[in-house]
């Protein structure tokens, strides 16, 4: 699938053409709002194509359309938040399952996973899956899938999805890549073996902090026929405003991503020499243990880092001091936001699995904007003086 008839556009003129690239009926530009429950039919057993909107919507459709095409996939499924998303995939599995999990994720997956799916007879192991041999050791008999965050959230650590999609096709196992914090301008995890791809869209795909929305994507027919019954069934749909919302801002994704790269890159440097800094976590940074893997498999970085303070203190000076940095959840923006990962993002995570991988009281996770980089890391050594 493509985004427009060309197929040999970049990356960079298919986010902003996206699927049909404009209202055929009446040539609008931007892709209208259809903010419609339900649609007239001409006659009895006569259709225009929808039927109702939790089924599907033109506005979401166009937005399903757009994501599938920028992920290389075939079906592309709008979900009113990344949750929701996630959920739909683990409504795949049966009871007695097994699913291994990245250990460094998001708390909302652990949770879902932990709090909600193991009800139903789901197992779930937590591996450090940026080590290919603890993926391999985890496998069971009854293994079915393998998710993955790559770069993980906060550790920003990076697997190798093309090894663990190899590992997984010999075992007959589904691979999940959660692809929220590079998105398909940087990494298109389908093209190196993936099954599924996951997004939170509310993060960089909307890049506007104004609308939830979640994402999944594939390129098996049986299977997006599946999610597709899942989706219409449950019924967690992406509203139209919401999907026009995301539209919009999947037309200015390459250069924010690209400014926010830039910015990403002079903060990580900078942070590095700030002697109240311990270590920094970004993909981007030549020393970072992923580095190698993430050029080879992503054409950025992004522009998610975690750093660690010299103590608890610091850190609660540094999220009381700054200004133009904003102290808020979530991440993506245009806003650089700064979190508090142990309390916030990943509270639901165990203290020892948290412990164990570095989510500490003293670790800090930043989410560059594209706000003048100056005037970033000034903040930055306002709040860490």
């Amino acid at each position: 699938m493509s985004c427009v008839k060309d197929k040999k556009l970049h990356i960079e003129t298919e986010v902003v053409h996206g699927f049909k690239g404009y209202d055929p009926h009446t040539g609008a530009v931007s892709f209208p709002i259809y903010q419609s429950a339900t649609f007239r039919h001409p006659g009895l057993n006569e259709t225009t194509g929808y039927d109702y909107s939790r089924l599907q919507n033109p506005t979401r459709e166009e937005l399903e359309n757009t994501m599938a095409c920028l992920e290389k996939g075939k079906h592309g499924l709008a979900f009113s938040s990344g949750m929701a998303a996630i959920s739909t995939v683990f409504t795949l599995f049966t009871p007695g399952q097994h699913i291994i999990v990245s250990d460094d994720l998001y708390g909302g997956t652990y949770r879902i996973c932990e709090e909600i799916y193991k009800r139903y007879g789901i197992e779930f192991s937590y591996v450090d899956t940026s080590k290919i041999r603890e993926v391999e050791k985890a496998l069971r008999e009854n293994t079915a899938a393998i998710f993955i965050e790559t770069p993980s959230n906060p550790m920003m650590k990076v697997a190798d999805i093309a090894s663990i999609s190899e590992i997984a096709k010999s075992k007959e196992v589904m691979l999940i890549v959660d692809n929220t914090f590079l998105t398909p301008y940087f990494q298109r995890p389908l093209g190196l073996g993936a099954d599924i791809v996951i997004h939170s869209g509310t993060k960089y795909l909307g890049g506007h902090n104004d609308t939830l929305a979640g994402f999944v994507i594939v390129k098996d027919d049986d299977l997006g026929e599946n999610l597709k019954l899942i989706q219409k069934s449950q019924g967690a749909v992406l509203a139209p405003f919401d999907s026009w919302l995301i539209l919009r801002g999947i037309k200015t994704l390459g250069i924010r991503l690209e400014k926010q790269q830039q910015n990403a890159i002079k903060v990580a440097a900078w942070l590095k020499e700030h002697q109240q800094v311990e270590k920094v976590y970004y993909v981007g940074d030549p020393d970072h243990e992923g580095y190698q893997l993430s050029k080879k498999q992503a054409s950025g970085f992004g522009a998610m880092i975690s750093f660690t303070v010299k103590s608890q203190e610091v850190a609660k000076q540094v999220l009381d001091r700054v200004q133009v940095i904003m102290f808020a959840e979530s991440l993506g923006g245009v806003e650089s936001l700064i979190t508090y990962p142990m309390v916030q993002t990943h509270a639901a995570i165990p203290q020892e699995i948290r412990e164990r991988i570095g989510v500490n009281d003293k670790l800090l996770r930043l989410s560059v904007g594209i706000e003048a980089v100056e005037d970033i890391i000034l903040d930055l050594e306002r709040a860490l003086r």
